[in-house]
This record gives C-alpha cells, sequence and structure tokens, in this order.
C-alpha cells in the first residue's frame, strides 16, 4: 500500500479529536450555554460566554472553588471588530501542586460594549475593570466605581482600540 494511502485510512479510523475539557462538560451538563474554544499553549481550558450568562457561569465556578481571578484582561480583535474580556480564574488550595484554570472570554460589539461586572464576585476584578474601561471603553455594568482609573477624565476616547486616532496634541491641565 503507497504510504498516503496508509495516511488517509489511519485518519478516516480515528475518531475526530474531542476538543472540550472537564469545565465545558460540567457546565453544560448544568445546562449552562458556554462554547468551547480549545486549550491554550499551557494547556488551560478556553471557553466562550455570551454576556448575559457570565454571571451565571462564573458563580457556579466560584462555588466549585474557583476563588481567584489571576487576571482580567481586554484586547481588540480587529479594527472595527468586537472587544474581547477575558478572565483567568485559578482554583487555589493548600493540597495543590498544580492549580486548575480555566479562561472564560466574553466576545462584545464595538458599539455599547457592556457586560456584568464580576467585582461581587472576585474584589480583584476593581482594578482590572477600571483599567479595561479606561483603554478600551468596556462598560462593567454594577461596578461599584467605574470610572478612568490611567487616562485623565477629559480624555476623548479609548486608547488602546485598533481604531483609535492619536490626537495631535493634548494639553494637560494644571501641568507645571
Amino acid at each position: 500500500m503507497p504510504a498516503n494511502e496508509t495516511t488517509n485510512a489511519q485518519s478516516v479510523a480515528s475518531p475526530p479529536e474531542q476538543n472540550t475539557g472537564l469545565i465545558f462538560k460540567w457546565l453544560t451538563n448544568q445546562n449552562i450555554e458556554c462554547k468551547s474554544l480549545g486549550f491554550d499553549s499551557q494547556g488551560v481550558e478556553i471557553l466562550e460566554i455570551s454576556p448575559e450568562n457570565l454571571l451565571s457561569v462564573c458563580i457556579p465556578l466560584y462555588s466549585l472553588g474557583f476563588n481567584y481571578l489571576r487576571c482580567l484582561a481586554a484586547y481588540d480583535n480587529a479594527p472595527g471588530g468586537s472587544l474581547v474580556s477575558v478572565y483567568y480564574l485559578v482554583k487555589v488550595s493548600n493540597s495543590t501542586r498544580q492549580p486548575e484554570e480555566v479562561c472564560l472570554k466574553v466576545f462584545l460589539p464595538r458599539k455599547n460594549p457592556s457586560v456584568p461586572s464580576v467585582y461581587w464576585i472576585w474584589k480583584t476584578a476593581d482594578f482590572q475593570e477600571r483599567e479595561n474601561f479606561d483603554l478600551y471603553g468596556i462598560i462593567y455594568e454594577g461596578h461599584p466605581h467605574l470610572k478612568r482609573i490611567l487616562m485623565p477624565e477629559s480624555w476623548v476616547g479609548w486608547p488602546l482600540r485598533k481604531d483609535y486616532i492619536t490626537p495631535e496634541f493634548f494639553e494637560l491641565q494644571n501641568a507645571q
């Protein structure tokens, strides 16, 4: 048998790889809507969550032991595309050498990007949500004091968006 026929026969015989993890399976068993995006280079499971379902995913994960929000970040998918709010959750305990992690991604429309705040679940979200608001314009509904943290209050626009146009001149107020 030629080599290419053997390769084709092997690929037909082997079932397609299921790229889902334990957290995805548990959430779907609980009838919580999410989509598996596979795993990152460290083996961390990545899930896509709709903005409406974020809290209905985060609260059960917190009760499962994901008690630490390691990172809350954002990025601009493409000029004119969606904005993404990213959450890395860790299950921290004294008896675990390698803590379990999961990554949640919430894709938001560019126009009026809003998602519920997770500040009330993980207090570490406070400054991270404010930073994402300041630089990307993502509105975290229910955040107790969502305001600019890095840019001056008078700044117009969201400087880390890919379609942001840098002003030619910006005057600092009360500069000495």
